[in-house]
């Protein structure tokens, strides 16, 4: 069984049915921590030694956040400078976290066409979430494809939820280590596979 740690990042989670939702859906899950930073760190001072200890004991780390202007919200930006130390985390003897998995799930208002090479925001999520990719590989960890809801302005409550049921089944696959890299490698969200 895997570990799954969930680094939540959003500034007024009170105004979230998505990520509110999503997480009242899976954090009771066994082998499941859900970390929220803006709680843990209402200051953005970041505690390296605690993240670092979280990440040593757990197998996947999944960035839950919305998706703020192309990326995350600013402490999970702060979050990187600090937690990933040079020679911990990464360089000629960074292999700390070398063999976990490394993932987003995200919530987006715009819609799938709307990310794509002919849409509004001209690029995919995948490509916006290249700076998490490349992190996860330097830190040698294996970055896995996104969870994403799109048009999260126009979801009913029927909607919220089954997406709150495909993540906590998403997350229970994780730990029970349901996936293979053939699996992953064959689709552009994590959610195809649920």
């Amino acid at each position: 069984m895997a570990r799954v740690l969930i680094q939540f990042a959003h500034p007024i989670l009170s105004k979230s049915r998505i990520h509110a939702t999503l997480l009242n859906y899976c954090s009771r899950l066994k082998n499941v921590t859900v970390n929220d930073l803006y709680e843990q760190y209402p200051d953005l001072y970041i505690n390296v030694e605690r993240e670092q200890r979280l990440l040593l004991n757990h197998d996947i780390v999944v960035f839950q956040h919305p998706f703020y202007w192309y990326s995350s919200p600013a402490i999970v930006k702060q979050w990187f400078d600090l937690v990933l130390e040079h020679n911990w985390a990464y360089g000629r003897e960074g292999k700390a976290l070398a063999g976990k998995a490394m993932m987003n799930a995200i919530s987006c208002g715009g819609s799938r066409q709307a990310y794509s090479p002919t849409g509004t925001n001209r690029f995919t999520i995948n490509q916006f979430l290249a700076p998490f990719d490349q992190t996860a590989n330097l830190c040698k960890m294996t970055y896995l494809p996104p969870f994403v809801i799109h048009t999260t302005h126009r979801l009913t409550d029927e909607q919220l939820n089954e997406y709150g049921d495909q993540y906590c089944q998403l997350i229970s696959a994780l730990v029970n280590d349901q996936f293979t890299a053939d699996d992953f490698g064959r689709v552009q969200y994590v959610n195809e596979l649920v």
